[in-house]
């Protein structure tokens, strides 16, 4: 069993232990007639998400290009889903899954009112993605500058599995690339070459970023 998917079975039992707790000697029958968690359904459809972007990732992984999956934000129960290593720079992946729908920017204002960019997925606003992202870049780079020097930080939200069309798709909104993972690795592999101790980067993330 796959550490993701034995989190997965930690949490649901963890919620079926509740509602014996609660109903006593009709746990079982709670337990039977109940549903999962909207929340550990959501945890687990964002796993998915994440371990099947790290498959692709370490697919494309190279002397040039180093991974990181799944590291723990000292201090916090956040996590950094994926740090990519490349010789130019360091890229801060939040891996997300919203099988079948569409990411999109939509700006708002600009002339009269101040300009707003809105990052919307199947009709929701999900600019707050944009924001985590942008926390987890603040964690790095501190990390970088004690470490290594002066790194450049890149930050991208991966939608997996959405409805991405075949032209015009990808977008950037306040720095952060939004894409697939096809796109993503197109980017990460085509980053100018640089003089980046790629393995030494690594090394100095992982021991300060631990895995989760």
């Amino acid at each position: 069993m796959c550490r993701l998917s034995g989190d997965r079975e930690r949490r649901k039992a963890k919620d079926e232990q509740a509602l014996r707790d609660k109903w006593g000697r009709l746990g079982g029958v709670a337990v039977a007639l109940s549903d999962e968690r909207a929340s550990t359904k959501a945890w687990a459809t964002g796993a998915v998400g994440e371990e099947r972007l790290a498959a692709r990732l370490d697919a494309a992984s190279s002397p040039v290009l180093a991974l990181l999956h799944d590291r723990r934000i000292p201090r916090s129960r956040a996590n950094i889903d994926h740090i990519a290593i490349t010789s130019s720079g360091v890229w801060v992946i939040d891996a997300k899954r919203y099988k079948g729908q569409r990411p999109r920017l939509q700006i708002e204002g600009g002339f009269l009112r101040p300009r707003v960019e809105k990052v919307m997925v199947g009709g929701r606003d999900r600019t707050t993605l944009v924001e985590g992202v942008l926390k987890q870049m603040d964690v790095v780079r501190p990390i970088l500058q004690e470490f290594v020097g002066d790194v450049p930080v890149t930050g991208a939200l991966c939608f997996v599995d959405a409805d991405w069309p075949l032209i015009g798709g990808p977008f950037t909104t306040r720095g952060v690339h939004v894409l697939g993972p096809r796109r993503l690795i197109k980017q990460l592999n085509s980053e100018a070459p640089a003089v980046l101790d790629v393995a030494a980067v690594r090394a100095a993330l992982a021991a300060r970023l631990p895995a989760a």
